[in-house]
């Protein structure tokens, strides 16, 4: 006999980034039935609730869920969504597993982060990028935390390195006209562009900057190329063949990875979701917070959120990334840091990649960069082609 245990799936699998949140929701659901088919003495009962990309909706969903004695739920996409409901969680004592890279400096008892941390993406990033010589930057991104704190990284790393921001642009959330931020960019030829849009925000972006670099003669991967955090591959798909290449990710997951554990898990959700998204750096977030909640249910022998806390840390997990472990002090996970070049297949060459998990650090107290200059040579490793 299996111990049961409802849990709750909390994604926006329509409204502006809806890819995302389908390609989460299927990674969740990916896990949950490896689970149920799997060894470990539980079944999960999973419950869907779809927000819409609705603040509100992600509100009424979380009180939803605890309020019908379900203290698990793993959700949100947005840094908005989960700051939001994070209250809820705190008063009616409920566990949200938050499966998506983020802007850091938050630790909650009631959450525990699988997604990267700013020192697993934001600070490589930079890292790369000064290694090549790029020290002035544009940034354009959706007007909410997200954006607003990885600029302020960005802004502070650069200057220690004598690099600089000239400028930044901050747009709603699913807006789509961006031509006259990108005439100042031409205009200004920056370094590099680096994008904080999330959504159909962020896709006519791309569409619209490499049109316009057409127009005006410039070959836009060489001159005035794009880096982001948040670019996956379902994204490039919705960017399109005519603007899908040469655009700078980085991440702690790509589907491109070229080891037996990636491929049996893209094999796996190719046959459960023949119409995809492509699985990405969300989809493998949300399927790791869904296995280690599992491994931590079975250690715990209880759903009481005390108990899993603690049976947490002391698990791990094969993901397709690699080994994943939490760190007991801030329930944020070990992650391996890569960084990607788009392809016109939209997929992404992995062009370096950290030789280890890197420990997070959502605070930035060991690798803050208004602290510790960066270093000259990245931390990254280069991956032959």
């Amino acid at each position: 006999m299996t111990d049961r245990h409802r849990i709750g799936i909390l994604f926006s699998t329509s409204g502006p980034y809806g890819i995302v949140g389908r390609a989460m929701r299927n990674g969740a659901v990916l896990a949950v039935e490896e689970v149920n088919a799997g060894n470990l003495g539980i079944t999960l009962e999973p419950e869907v609730f779809d927000p819409e990309g609705e603040i509100a909706g992600y509100a009424a969903g979380a009180e939803r869920f605890l309020r019908a004695g379900i203290r698990h739920v793993v959700g949100c996409y947005t840094s908005s969504s989960r700051k939001d409901i994070i209250p809820i969680f705190e008063k009616i004592d409920g566990m949200l597993w938050y499966p998506s890279h983020y802007e850091g400096f938050e630790t909650s008892e009631n959450v525990i982060y699988t997604g990267a941390s700013p020192n697993q993406h934001i600070v490589p990033l930079v890292q790369y990028l000064l290694a090549r010589g790029d020290r002035t930057a544009f940034c354009v991104g959706s007007n909410y935390i997200w954006a607003w704190e990885n600029n302020r990284i960005l802004r502070e790393t650069l200057a220690l390195s004598g690099g600089r921001v000239a400028a930044e642009r901050y747009f709603a959330v699913g807006e789509t006209e961006f031509g006259q931020v990108i005439e100042a960019i031409v205009a200004l030829r920056p370094d590099f562009v680096f994008n904080t849009l999330i959504g159909v925000s962020a896709y006519r972006f791309f569409q619209e900057l490499r049109r316009a670099c057409r127009g005006h003669g410039l070959d836009q991967v060489r001159e005035l190329p794009v880096a982001s955090c948040s670019l996956a591959e379902p994204e490039l798909e919705a960017i399109g063949p005519d603007a899908v290449d040469g655009h700078i990710s980085s991440s702690v997951y790509f589907s491109s990875i070229d080891t037996p554990r990636n491929r049996a898990f893209t094999d796996a959700y190719a046959v459960r979701f023949p119409d995809g998204p492509t699985p990405s750096a969300d989809t493998e977030a949300a399927y790791i917070a869904v296995h280690l909640l599992a491994r931590a249910l079975a250690r715990a022998g209880v759903g009481e959120i005390a108990a899993v806390r603690r049976a947490a840390s002391e698990v791990a997990f094969e993901s397709p990334q690699g080994m994943v472990r939490l760190d007991e002090t801030t329930l944020h996970a070990a992650l391996t840091p890569r960084i990607g070049l788009s392809t016109l297949g939209a997929r992404f060459t992995i062009l370096a990649e950290a030789p280890a998990p890197v420990a997070p650090d959502p605070y930035l107290v060991r690798s803050a960069p208004r602290i510790v200059p960066v270093l000259r040579r990245p931390s990254l490793r280069v991956v032959p082609s």
